[in-house]
């Protein structure tokens, strides 16, 4: 390590992205840590059509590239390489990496959340190609056919009330025989006439040939095992931050998220959250670039009082 960066930034995402454009363009030197392929889960959507200025769509991953293209253009520097620890009890914030070790003045966290998955035996095979996690993203291709939504939360009915304007048919598939979504959606969910709730079920298999065809559902009382005509999966069991290097570093909340409020700031001056591994109410591209533009503005300010 023979350089001190003004802000190093700690993941490739659209947030990240727009940090580094934000901090470059400033003045600051600039480092962003990416540990596989730039633009994060965004770069797994097919494409995205409520991200403002591209008005017939893009590809997450033709996005991705632009960002982190206007960042490098400004100066940011990008290197592939995996944060495994970090040090902010000084002034001067430390990161050990496996290729190496770096210090920055100012820290921006970026890192992402990851949607849970079921651990069907070919999920990761069939993401994106059947399988999928984003209904805002990926239900357009859905239109007229017939789809279904795992879970039963709020995140899972809000997914299959979208659906519903799009599908033919929805089918929410619940372990239980309740829903823990809030009781906001208990109108919106008795005018839909296109969905269909399957109580106490788990779906246990995806039906691939060429596409997705169906599924295979298990009623968890009678032990009953059926198949399912679908076109598609929607996935919605949570999310999990990737927070883990920061646990017992950073405030977390209670689900794992790091504590950061609309300026970004956490608990440590100079250390800030960004993107989807933050607390906040909605997880999208638009709102993940407003967090870095947001973190910059703050760290000049920590920056000029160094």
């Amino acid at each position: 390590m023979d350089k001190l960066y003004d802000v190093i930034i700690i993941g490739g995402g659209p947030a990240g992205y727009t940090a580094a454009l934000y901090s470059a363009r400033a003045g600051l030197s600039t480092l962003v840590l990416e540990k596989m392929a730039v633009g994060g889960q965004m770069a797994l959507t097919g494409d995205i059509d409520n991200y403002p200025g591209f008005e017939q769509g893009i590809d997450g991953f033709t996005l991705g590239m632009k960002m982190q293209q206007s960042a490098e253009r400004f100066g940011a520097k990008t290197e592939y390489d995996e944060v495994v620890s970090v040090d902010f009890t000084e002034k001067i914030k430390k990161i050990k990496a496996v290729m190496g070790e770096y210090e920055a003045k100012t820290v921006i966290i970026a890192t992402g959340a990851n949607p849970k998955k079921l651990g069907l035996e070919n999920e990761d095979a069939l993401t994106g190609m059947g399988i999928h996690y984003c209904a805002h993203c990926d239900g357009r291709f859905y239109k007229d056919k017939t789809v279904a939504v795992v879970g039963g939360g709020n995140s899972a009915v809000s997914d299959a009330l979208y659906l519903s304007n799009l599908a033919k048919k929805v089918y929410l598939i619940h372990r239980r025989d309740t829903l823990k979504a809030t009781q906001v959606y208990k109108a919106p969910l008795e005018k839909a006439e296109n969905i269909e709730f399957l109580w106490n079920t788990a779906l246990t298999s995806v039906i691939f040939d060429q596409k997705v065809i169906g599924a295979e559902i298990k009623n968890l009382k009678s032990n009953q095992t059926n198949g399912l005509a679908l076109d598609g999966v929607f996935i919605s069991i949570g999310r999990k931050p990737a927070s883990e290097l920061f646990d017992g570093v950073l405030n977390l909340d209670e689900y794992g998220y790091i504590v950061a409020d609309e300026t970004t700031k956490t608990n440590i001056d100079g250390v800030y959250a960004i993107g989807d591994v933050r607390t906040k109410p909605l997880r999208q591209v638009v709102t993940a670039v407003g967090d870095g533009a947001t973190a910059v503005h703050f760290a000049e300010e920590h920056i000029h009082n160094f």
